[in-house]
């Protein structure tokens, strides 16, 4: 099968989908603050809740913001429809689920497959899910990280396009692993940013017979 190459326009406009504080989203924020210019323009960010520090930042930024609950439709599947409608009105190149808290379902996916993605605080494939850190520490791991990945109709299945080692203290061990998520929290910030730096300026190209391998540029 012939590789598939994505590249957006620049600069690339996103769509950042947030659940609670924002600190990714204020990444992606500081990092094209200032720049003449930039790679990225964040148009719009969506969240599944108001009241939400991640809409605040957005809000202070100047951005506009849209909340779709789940609780406000009758199926999940009105809900995901109502999603992809709303972020399909800003026109994104990119869609950033950055600590979005909710799964997207077909229609979402329909529209923004290979075109959305998700940070994960694990070295997928290896403890997905929603506790990662606590997965990892349960299973006595010496070293874990994080994931920038293509978002697919599973739970953090997706194709893997970037991924960084964070070393497991033995103190971790002794308060929950509060110390070592908060390591692995500051190290996919900056992972985060440089993936959409990369995707935004150079795109990427999907190879491999099933398409899985990511590798960033088009050529």
């Amino acid at each position: 099968m012939a590789a598939q190459s994505f590249r957006p326009a620049r600069p690339a406009r996103l769509v950042v989908l947030v659940s609670g504080s924002g600190t990714n989203l204020q990444a992606l924020l500081d990092a094209r603050a200032g720049q003449p210019a930039p790679d990225y323009e964040i148009v719009a960010v969506g969240a599944d809740r108001g009241g939400i520090a991640g809409l605040e930042r957005a809000e202070r930024a100047g951005i506009p913001t849209y909340v779709c609950r789940v609780r406000d439709f009758a199926t999940r599947e009105e809900w995901d429809a109502a999603l992809a409608g709303e972020t399909a009105a800003h026109a994104p190149d990119l869609v950033v689920s950055a600590g979005f808290m909710k799964i997207v379902g077909p229609r979402f996916l329909e529209l923004f497959g290979g075109r959305l993605i998700n940070t994960h605080p694990a070295l997928l494939p290896s403890f997905p899910g929603a506790h990662g850190v606590r997965d990892a520490l349960a299973y006595g791991a010496k070293v874990t990280g994080c994931t920038v990945h293509f978002v697919d109709d599973g739970v953090d299945t997706g194709p893997v396009i970037a991924q960084r080692a964070v070393e497991v203290l033995d103190a971790d061990y002794t308060d929950g692993g509060a110390a070592l998520h908060e390591r692995i929290k500051e190290v996919e910030r900056r992972l985060l940013v440089e993936v959409v730096e990369r995707l935004a300026r150079d795109g990427c190209t999907f190879e491999g017979p099933d398409m899985r391998r990511v590798r960033l540029g088009h050529e």
